[in-house]
């Protein structure tokens, strides 16, 4: 990669180790590249042998492992000539990638300290003074579909649905770091909660940082605290969100909105464990795992110079790209039936509004499929929803076109203002600022309202 040195002469590795310093290409590309799910990946075996002659072998069978002195990396080495976070160990399409985190007495291979280097086949390397020999393998380890339906929150029968679950069930005992990717409304959230809640941190916190709802020049406080003094109105220290979450997982939404300048603080956070509060000199470990969402595609940014090459590696360990419900039609009718048996009280769907909703493009996704279920549900005065009780915040024709028409007559004024609420935050594709003006109140009473109705 293009940020990354090299230290000694490259004509000295062997053949089979090549040193990466051209940028971001397929050689390092993420376990699972952008748009596409790659569901195989190499196994390999690692050997260590420490100063006091003492040897340790592992398998390494995940995409990516951390290697380090410290206990929370995925393979602890127990040296103190080697680093808390060392180096990592990742696949990629031609072998497997070797990067130094930043250590201090370096990575070796073959005499010369490298940053990154592509292993093909044997090879030994030295972490001070700990000698690490790792035989790449040839077998592939395969993930498979998941047969199952659910996984935690999230439902679905697509095969792309089954793929994402059957990734997630290996991933999520890990501490891998994920990004997901997908349009505004396909359930990012619900995916990092289900992650945090099937891994060993499931009783620590899970906190949500939404980058592109906190001012730009409040970030950084809000993602790494801040001490008293630090700045104006700074009058008590204060806890950013790494250290909220110190214990379970970190959700980083709209990562793609952070400022350039604030992302080498948070590629020393991923790297490190480590963070620096505003106004402070003080370095505080933090152990956290991290997963991302954007709706852009960070790879582009990355091209355009709008996100930085490195914190994009260090972030795409895994991505998983979420489908658009236009792309998974068979879902609807498991989603809509998910919805109103958690519903109170719980109501069933006739065959005719199913054939509707099958047949609507859904530009807000999950989201607004839910918002159109809710709303027709608190409108509604049968236990039985039918096309008549759907409207569709996007395409007046399908509300014009339907059979019959929804009156208004005898329904409560709360029931008609939930379903108000509902439909304009879909048509707004869930910004919460839009739908405030659009409906002429305030966001503060927005806020109380959909609290009020539990309006997601």
């Amino acid at each position: 990669m293009s940020n990354l040195a090299v230290v000694g002469d490259a004509a000295n590795l062997p053949d089979s180790t090549r040193v990466e310093a051209d940028g971001l290409d397929q050689k390092t590309a993420p376990f699972l590249p952008e748009g596409k799910p790659m569901l195989s990946y190499r196994v390999g075996r690692l050997i260590i042998t420490r100063p006091d002659g003492n040897r340790q072998e592992h398998v390494v069978d995940l995409p990516h492992v951390r290697i380090g002195s410290a206990p929370n990396n995925d393979i602890c080495v127990q040296d103190p000539s080697v680093s808390r976070f060392h180096c990592e160990l990742r696949h990629s399409p031609e072998g497997f990638v070797l990067r130094d985190l930043g250590s201090t007495n370096g990575t070796v291979v073959a005499g010369m300290r490298v940053r990154e280097a592509l292993i093909q086949d044997e090879v030994t390397v030295q972490l001070g003074r700990t000698a690490l020999r790792f035989i790449p393998g040839e077998e592939e380890t395969q993930i498979n579909p998941s047969k199952d339906v659910k996984f935690g929150a999230l439902v679905g029968r697509s095969t792309q649905m089954r793929e994402i679950f059957g990734v997630l069930a290996k991933i999520g005992a890990t501490d891998l770091t994920v990004t997901l990717q997908g349009e505004t409304g396909t359930g990012k959230d619900l995916v990092a909660r289900a992650i945090h809640d099937h891994s060993p941190r499931k009783n620590g916190p899970f906190i949500v940082f939404d980058a592109g709802a906190v001012a730009s020049n409040l970030i950084e406080s809000e993602l790494f605290g801040h001490e008293k003094g630090a700045f104006t109105g700074a009058t008590e220290q204060r806890q950013g969100a790494f250290e909220l979450a110190d214990g379970g997982t970190l959700f980083i939404d709209e990562i793609g909105e952070l400022a350039l300048e604030l992302q080498p603080k948070l590629l020393r956070a991923l790297e490190q464990r480590e963070i620096q509060r505003v106004g402070g000199s003080r370095r505080i470990p933090v152990d956290v795992r991290v997963v991302c969402a954007t709706n852009r595609s960070l790879l582009d940014e990355v091209k355009k110079g709008r996100f930085r090459d490195d914190v994009y590696y260090r972030i795409s360990v895994v991505v998983l790209a979420l489908p658009a419900l236009r792309e998974r039609r068979e879902d609807i009718e498991l989603l809509v039936k998910s919805f109103l048996d958690n519903g109170d009280p719980p109501m069933s769907i006739g065959n005719d509004a199913i054939s509707v909703l099958q047949n609507y493009d859904w530009p807000g996704n999950v989201r607004e499929l839910r918002n159109v279920i809710e709303a027709a549900c608190a409108m509604c005065n049968e236990t039985i929803l039918h096309a008549k009780d759907l409207i569709f915040a996007h395409d007046r024709d399908i509300n014009a076109n339907r059979d019959g028409a929804m009156s208004l007559a005898g329904k409560t004024l709360e029931s008609i203002e939930q379903a108000a609420i509902a439909q304009t935050l879909a048509h707004c594709g869930g910004n919460r600022s839009a739908a405030a003006r659009a409906l002429g109140i305030a966001p503060s009473t927005l806020y109380l309202k959909l609290k009020k109705y539990d309006i997601v």
